[in-house]
């Protein structure tokens, strides 16, 4: 196939993009560095040092053999992506081209409006080059498990059915987010539905939990190819914070009472989904939304995990509660449904100790670049 990867520079972008070319697809890789001007202008830099997106790409088609083709522009100005679409006419489309941390959605109003623009306006310009240019399109886009919040029910693959007043009708599951970012997630899940079912749009709407890992078949070939492994406040997951601590000495910093629960996946098993999902397009006027994780596990769970395992390998791993900078339920249900992404064929990596080992071994080949000034929590929900 034709893909086109949006957001080719970001953790999962420039993974994916390698997947692809290396399962011999066609692949144009697209970014305008967005990720890293804000990790620059935050001092969120990377712990491992990654060459641009047009280096990424020499270097892996050295190391390969395989190309993967890029183009620097910016996916909110309409006039670039319809040049891209008429001239690459992508049979798939990958949608990660978004600012996707919650905490600088929430540092103040010009994040929050930059956030906003970016996010509506790319998934807005991939919409209508889609309908104008490649109708036939299959738009992959990823979405967050965090669009659902942690509702006191059980969460359903994106759809639920409602009776009232004796009669039923499907609708999509109501949403209630913990940020703005999610909450343009939110909107973008709403614009794709009514352009689904307004033009025949064919669309894959991938509820993904966070990712961790370091490691794919095509990062590991040099270092240069490695993902964009974020440990500070702002772009950094639990895992990588944790990660980070551990080697560091400082203690893993959990967040109010730690039993906010989350779906996780392996960065494998991402790249998996997304292969599956443009594998196996749905039909016109079809909005499939799939739960992308493996396992959920609560904040204390992760800690007390990598405590263990850090311990095992001779560091001096503690755990500490602070207050928690978000405004989200601490002890709450959890209970969503992933059963889509398995019948399709995934097949999961979980987070064994064996893996958490080797993430933390990865870790301590830069222990010399840790600053702990990015740890941290910087940005507070109330403030």
């Amino acid at each position: 196939m034709r893909i086109l990867v949006l957001g080719g520079d970001g953790y999962l972008g420039w993974p994916t993009s390698m997947h692809f070319a290396a399962e011999g697809h066609d692949v144009l890789a697209v970014d305008n560095y967005l990720r890293r001007t804000i990790a620059q202008q935050t001092d969120s830099e990377a712990l491992i040092p990654t060459p641009n997106l047009k280096k990424r790409a020499e270097r892996f088609e050295a190391e390969s053999g395989y190309e993967v083709d890029v183009e620097i522009g910016d996916c909110t100005n309409y006039r670039f992506m319809e040049r891209i679409f008429k001239e690459f006419q992508p049979e798939t489309v990958v949608h990660y081209a978004e600012q996707p941390s919650a905490p600088y959605s929430m540092m103040g109003f010009e994040e929050g409006k930059k956030t906003i623009n970016n996010n509506l306006n790319a998934t807005f310009n991939v919409i209508q080059a889609v309908k104008e240019h490649a109708p036939d399109c299959h738009i992959v886009k990823l979405g967050t498990m965090g669009e659902y919040g942690t509702p006191d029910i059980d969460i359903p693959e994106g759809w639920i059915e409602i009776e009232h007043n004796g009669r039923s009708d499907e609708f999509l599951f109501p949403r209630q987010t913990g940020s703005l970012y999610h909450t343009t997630k939110i909107m973008d899940t709403d614009l794709l539905w009514y352009y689904v079912r307004t033009f025949d749009l064919k669309v894959t709407d991938l509820m993904q939990g966070p990712v961790y890992g370091l490691s794919t078949p095509q990062a590991d070939l040099h270092e240069d190819l490695s993902p964009n492994f974020h440990y500070d406040d702002i772009f950094g997951t639990a895992v990588n914070r944790f990660l980070v601590q551990a080697v560091a000495g400082v203690p893993l910093t959990v967040y109010g009472e730690g039993g906010q629960i989350r779906g996780y996946l392996n960065l494998n098993d991402t790249l998996q989904c997304v292969e599956l999902a443009a594998d196996n397009p749905v039909e016109p006027g079809d909005l499939r939304i799939l739960n992308q994780y493996t396992e959920t596990f609560s904040v204390n769970e992760l800690a007390e995990q990598i405590q263990s395992v850090g311990n095992d390998m001779g560091l001096d791993v503690d755990i500490q509660h602070i207050d928690n900078p978000r405004d989200e339920p601490e002890d709450h249900y959890y209970n969503p449904t992933n059963t889509g992404l398995l019948e399709l064929g995934l097949e999961p990596h979980y987070m064994t100790d064996e893996v958490v080992e080797g993430m933390l071994e990865r870790v301590l080949e830069h222990e010399e670049r840790i600053d702990e000034d990015k740890i941290l929590p910087r940005v507070s929900w109330n403030d």
